[in-house]
Parts: structure tokens; C-alpha cells; sequence
């Protein structure tokens, strides 16, 4: 068995070609997305985070809408970049998103990605330290998220307070107990799913990563899964990790699903250089007929290797066009995949 779930970008353009035009229909379709995903039996609904960006950026609202209106299926991120990021702030936004969920959120968090505009963290109004890099003050703002979420107290209370105070030092409310064991890490390579393994984080493992030995993409990455797996087991945890992996999966049932997908240029892994240093692998698309689905998917090792997948969805093609995405693997792959039962 294996969760399931959907993995939106949230893009929208005023293109009279898109069905989401605007922001506001990128975030209204997010939710009847999420809510229809659900009456499907999917797993969970998670949304990516881009800032200065025609895509969903601020996920605390979104998410929380998503929680209110839902009562089984995991809502989560995948990534929020942490370069971005206040922790405290973050902190109190995750416990209210995940208490209105009845503590369903699945926090993915990350150093991000290649950027729209130059060092966008900058502008909401972060430095790094004295020898720091950006990935450094990322992670260093993981460490403070991670240890504000344990739910110790911290901040020396006013002797005068406006209201009363609980006894002893103070935290930021609000708190969901249990939300620390729900937070991944996007990592993109073996070195930083080791890490977040170390950090006590599930992992969560997408459609690209460094190109660390030249094999195929889904090669790689399971390979990075069993590296992390075996520093969670190193380090000594004693819950069990959970480890996602993303892919675009189209079932190809009928004509506009062929028209729409049918080519798959996108049948074969890419390498390429996302910055100056850092040669990466994007991983392939699968685009066939149920029974040749099936097929191909069953030679995906990450796959097998992940406990979680995400399917990305092209989410300017609109809701109803989504959620028959989603059904056609839940319905005509899954259960001859062991995924579900038949």
C-alpha cells in the first residue's frame, strides 16, 4: 500500500488558453481540488511555494482553507522555502493550520529553488550571517522552526502582563502538539536527505536532484532514499520516517487525454545545470495507456523505494480536468500496482 496524493504549483496566467486566470483562482481551485481529491479516497493534497511568482506563494491561508473545508485527506507543502522565512512566525502559522486540519498538515520545507527575481529573500528582509551562505541561513532557520515546534517554552514573561500568563518561560501559540514529527525535507541531494535524516525530518525527494553519478534519475534517487534511511537508522530515532517522491503520471483514457499528453516529449530523463556549479537530473514524465503505465511504473525503483507519491498536476487545465487525472490512477493503476487494494 501506498499514500497518494496531489502535488499543485498553483500556476495562473490571463491567458484567455488557461482555466486559472488569476490568483484568485489559482488559491479557489487549490480548495475544490483538495476537497474533490478527497471524496476520491486520495491521500493528500500539497501545494508548492514560489514568491514573486504567477504560482501560489503564501501557503498558511490556502492550507488552512483546505484543512476547513476537509476531514480526512493530508494537506501539506512541498517545498516552502526556508530562505524566505520568519521560523517563529512560521511556527504559530503551522500550529493554527494544523489544529484547524485536526492535525492533518505535512509541512515540507527547504533552501528552495532557482528564484523569479535575484536573491528574492532579501526583500522580505534576510541576510545571512558573517560566513553564511543562503542555504546556510536556511538551515539555520529550520534549526530554530524545529526547535520552537518541540513546544518548550522559552521567552522570560512580563511581570505586568496584559492577561494572565501561564507559569514559567513562554511559547509561541498557537501549539499542535505532534506537528514536529510532520515536517520534510525537500532534498536535492544525497548529502541533504543524509542531513534531514540526522534532523530527525521525513523526506520528501521531487522530480529533479544533483546528478551524482551519471545513472538514470529514478536510479539516483532511490539511492538517496537508502542513504537516508539508513542515517535515520544511524542517528537512532526510534519512530518510523515517511519519504515522498513526486511525478507527473497521466493515464491516457481518452482523446483529450492524447491530445493533451499523448507525445510525452518529457519520456526521457534531462540533465542540465539549474545554477554556474550544479549539474541536476530532471526525472521523466509518464504519459501511456493504463496496461504500458502500469508497466513502466513498475521499473521506477524510487517509487517502490517511497512510501508517498505526489502527482503533479497541470493545474491550469481546471478542476474537473484534475480530478479525472486523479481518478484514473487511483481507479485504473493503483490497485494493479499494489497501491490500493482492488
Amino acid at each position: 500500500m501506498k499514500k497518494i496524493g496531489f502535488l499543485s504549483f498553483g500556476h495562473w496566467t490571463p491567458s484567455p488558453q488557461s482555466g486559472t486566470r488569476s490568483a484568485a483562482d489559482a488559491l479557489l481551485q487549490s480548495i475544490d481540488l483538495a476537497v474533490a481529491a478527497e471524496e476520491l479516497g486520495a491521500d493528500g493534497a500539497y501545494f508548492r511555494v514560489h514568491h514573486f511568482a504567477r504560482q501560489l506563494s503564501s501557503p498558511f491561508p490556502l492550507l488552512a482553507a483546505v484543512g476547513a473545508r476537509t476531514r480526512t485527506i493530508e494537506i501539506g507543502t512541498g517545498v516552502i522555502d526556508m530562505r524566505y522565512e520568519n521560523p517563529l512566525y512560521m511556527a504559530e502559522d503551522a500550529g493554527a493550520a494544523d489544529l484547524i486540519s485536526g492535525g492533518r498538515l505535512q509541512l515540507g520545507i527547504s533552501r528552495g529553488s532557482p528564484e523569479q527575481v535575484i536573491d528574492g529573500w532579501r526583500y522580505f528582509g534576510y541576510e545571512p550571517a558573517e560566513g553564511e551562505n543562503a542555504s546556510d541561513m536556511a538551515r539555520r532557520h529550520t534549526d530554530v522552526l524545529l526547535d520552537v515546534l518541540r513546544g518548550e517554552g522559552f521567552a522570560k514573561p512580563n511581570p505586568e502582563p496584559m492577561f494572565p500568563n501561564p507559569p514559567g518561560l513562554l511559547r509561541p501559540e498557537p501549539y499542535s502538539a505532534g506537528l514536529r514529527d510532520r515536517i520534510w525535507w525537500g532534498a536535492g541531494s544525497n548529502a541533504t536527505a543524509v542531513w534531514a535524516a540526522n534532523q530527525g525530518m521525513n523526506l520528501q525527494s521531487s522530480t529533479l536532484k544533483d546528478d551524482e553519478t551519471g545513472e538514470p534519475f529514478h536510479i539516483q534517487q532511490a539511492k538517496q532514499i537508502r542513504a537516508y534511511r539508513q542515517a535515520w537508522e544511524d542517528a537512532g530515532h526510534t519512530r518510523t520516517p515517511r519519504v515522498s517522491v513526486s511525478r507527473s503520471i497521466f493515464a491516457l483514457m481518452n482523446d483529450r487525454d492524447r491530445m493533451y499528453f499523448g507525445a510525452n516529449r518529457d519520456s526521457d530523463d534531462h540533465v542540465g545545470f539549474i545554477d554556474e556549479k550544479t549539474r541536476a537530473i530532471f526525472g521523466r514524465s509518464y504519459a501511456a495507456e493504463p496496461e504500458k503505465l502500469i508497466e513502466q511504473l513498475k521499473q521506477d525503483e524510487a517509487i517502490a523505494e517511497a512510501d508517498t507519491l505526489l502527482l503533479t498536476v497541470p493545474n491550469q487545465l481546471g478542476v474537473d480536468y484534475n480530478v479525472h487525472v486523479i481518478e484514473s490512477i487511483l481507479k485504473y493503476v493503483a490497485p494493479e500496482m499494489g497501491w490500493r487494494k482492488a
